[in-house]
């Protein structure tokens, strides 16, 4: 069964699941609450606080736990549970600046595990990774749409994640490979900054969820002041990131911008009023780089 799983610093994605923060607790007795997972005697549930940014997630078994949350969802989504052993093919990804340091190293933090038992209410599974493949992030995303962009003779691929902003120029459908990069320019930069000032400037405390809520236009509790600050911080920070794309040479005004990931999702209408993008077109699909990390595998398998 292949599935693709996407180790977002602030969620994980899947194809057919709804995404869950990056965020885990650990006991050593079971816990109470729905969707507790048991393995290797030490049980873990999913948190709403995420995980320190790390660069390199292979530091601990956190974010392997995690896939196994993935891959539990992803399994039950797909009506495809069985108490036999499962064959997995898994499909991961990384920031295009990380590939090529770290996608050995990556690969066999899912692939040297052997046969992985674990329960998730107490219902067992066992699953074998027997394939892993790795693939750069923002590529992947807009990898189902890259025949849409073989004519154009200039594209730029933006994902707006976590922690990293990925870039990738295409040249009539080909990746410019001296022009890629991760920018440490993700949401997470963005919560940071208006976390702080709205609190230095209103004594107001807001989470990560707050300001989503904000810049999503739903209702809150929170005074105009604190809505407009965050919008506006918002609306600096993208024109931030594009001023910074400019400066490596990249002119959003004049070639076509695919915009990915959740960052973009979440800050639409700021790139659209920013008047620095001349042809934005966005994926709305949040799981886009777990769909193209499956889409991709598909293709390099094709041929064995």
């Amino acid at each position: 069964m292949l599935i693709g799983v996407d180790h977002g610093n602030k969620q994980i994605k899947t194809v057919h699941c709804n995404p869950f923060v990056s965020g885990l607790k650990q006991s050593v007795t079971r816990p109470f609450g729905q969707n507790v997972l048991r393995y290797q005697n030490t049980y873990y549930t999913l948190s709403t606080e995420r995980i320190p940014y790390r660069k390199d997630k292979t530091e601990d078994d956190r974010f392997f736990i995690l896939t196994l949350f993935a891959l539990a969802g992803e399994i039950e989504a797909r009506g495809a549970y069985s108490s036999e052993v499962q064959r997995i093919q898994l499909a991961v990804g990384l920031p295009p600046a990380h590939f090529g340091a770290q996608v050995e190293r990556f690969t066999q933090y899912f692939g040297q595990r052997g046969m992985v038992e674990f329960e998730v209410q107490g219902k067992p599974y066992s699953i074998y990774i027997e394939d892993v493949a790795c693939f750069p992030q923002a590529y992947a995303a807009a990898a189902t749409m890259l025949h849409a962009l073989v004519e154009e003779p200039k594209a730029v691929i933006l994902d707006i994640g976590g922690f990293t902003a990925d870039y990738l120029l295409m040249k009539n459908g080909e990746i410019d490979l001296t022009s890629c990069d991760s920018l440490e320019n993700g949401v997470i930069l963005l919560y940071n900054k208006v976390r702080s000032k709205v609190n230095s400037e209103l004594d107001l405390l807001l989470d990560e969820g707050d300001v989503d809520a904000i810049l999503m236009g739903k209702k809150t509790q929170y005074p105009d002041a604190a809505i407009r600050l965050t919008e506006q911080m918002a609306q600096e920070f993208i024109n931030d990131l594009f001023s910074t794309l400019r400066e490596r040479m990249l002119d959003l005004q004049y070639c076509k911008v695919v915009f990915v990931g959740g960052g973009a999702i979440l800050l639409k209408r700021q790139i659209e009023t920013s008047g620095k993008v001349g042809a934005p077109f966005f994926v709305p699909k949040i799981n886009a780089n777990a769909d193209g990390y499956e889409y991709l595998y598909r293709i390099e398998t094709a041929g064995r």
